[in-house]
């Protein structure tokens, strides 16, 4: 395994991070055990989850994710071995069985004293804000629409100031954004900035593969320059980028089979790019999925590439891929396909 540190901290993790949005609805129990013992085995430190999961959210799995994690950091005393990031759910309508506030200083601590509970933990050591409050194009929304109404009013200081307090309770100890645009991203930044006494969101968890680099744009500057390591979720897009749905394949327990409204990556162009993908890799002796996620695993502005797996033979092969060195060649017909079909999934 390959290791780095979250930008601005002295927190070190592994380069593959293990996804658990698919425990306790496509994995039971069991399987996520299995996986985060296979994990840990490997060299993986870095657990990602958040209280909305698993995902498509249903109220009667509320949270289910989080309480498999606890349950396995009670029967295996491993707690201090993980570096844990979990998430505080935006507003939505199918987040309403949640609560509805938003981030108010009431939600944040509420669902920081739930996670901590179901994860039996005292400390989560990476907390995120799981998609904006306001109105701003996130979730496969290509631009920002000026004319949607948006009765958001500037809360960022306050966010912050909770989070600071958590922080000083031992609680957290960093803090993050995700699915956040550049304006996000910088009004959070410089607001910490200006009042130094408020902490620094250290982290970015936005969607980037090879079906959708818009991170690059705009992002991946602030990324660099300003120290927020992103932390990529979908980096085989939905299981797209594994080849498994080319020719029409409808794999009997994959994602997009389950849940066909998860077709954010399944498109005319999305396919077409994905077999250009499929037929390079496969020219030079890897798989799609091993490319696909090694050419995420060496980008320079990623902290830790987020994996996830419903299976073992899927997680081993995602994990095998931070052994993966693309060659130029590779790279350079990498390039040649994006700039021919340019994130054709946003």
């Amino acid at each position: 395994m390959k290791y780095t540190r979250i930008p601005n901290t002295g927190i070190r993790v592994s380069k593959i991070c293990l996804g658990t949005m698919t425990w306790g609805r496509q994995n039971s129990e069991e399987h996520g055990h299995e996986q985060m013992n296979y994990a840990l085995e490997q060299g993986i430190n870095f657990f990602d989850t958040a209280e909305l999961y698993p995902v498509p959210a249903k109220k009667e799995l509320y949270a289910v994710t989080e309480e498999i994690i606890g349950n396995w950091f009670k029967k295996t005393g491993n707690r201090d071995k993980i570096v844990l990031a979990s998430k505080i759910v935006g507003p939505g309508d199918y987040t309403k069985f949640i609560r509805t506030s938003g981030f108010s200083k009431d939600s944040i601590i509420t669902a920081v004293e739930g996670s901590l509970k179901r994860l039996q933990t005292d400390y989560i050591d990476l907390y995120q804000l799981h998609w904006p409050e306001r109105n701003t194009n996130y979730f496969g929304h290509r631009g920002f629409n000026a004319d949607t109404p948006d009765f958001w009013e500037d809360n960022i200081h306050q966010i912050l100031e909770t989070l600071r307090d958590l922080v000083k309770e031992g609680k957290i100890r960093q803090v993050g954004i995700s699915n956040e645009t550049p304006w996000g991203t910088m009004r959070f930044l410089e607001e910490a900035k200006v009042h130094q006494d408020l902490p620094r969101m250290v982290t970015i968890q936005n969607p980037y593969n090879l079906l959708n680099r818009l991170f690059e744009v705009g992002l991946s500057e602030i990324s660099i320059r300003e120290k927020i390591g992103l932390i990529p979720y979908s980096p085989l897009g939905f299981g797209v980028l594994s080849g498994k749905y080319l020719g029409g394949k409808k794999p009997r327990k994959g994602r997009v089979t389950l849940f066909p409204n998860y077709n954010r990556y399944s498109g005319k162009n999305s396919m077409e790019a994905t077999q250009r993908y499929f037929d390079l890799a496969e020219t030079h002796g890897l798989s799609l999925t091993q490319m696909a996620l090694a050419f995420v695993n060496t980008r320079a502005f990623v902290t830790s590439n987020i994996i996830g797996a419903t299976s073992m033979e899927q997680l081993k092969e995602n994990i095998d891929s931070i052994n993966i060195d693309l060659s130029d060649e590779i790279l350079e017909g990498i390039e040649a396909i994006h700039n021919e079909i340019p994130n054709p999934a946003p």
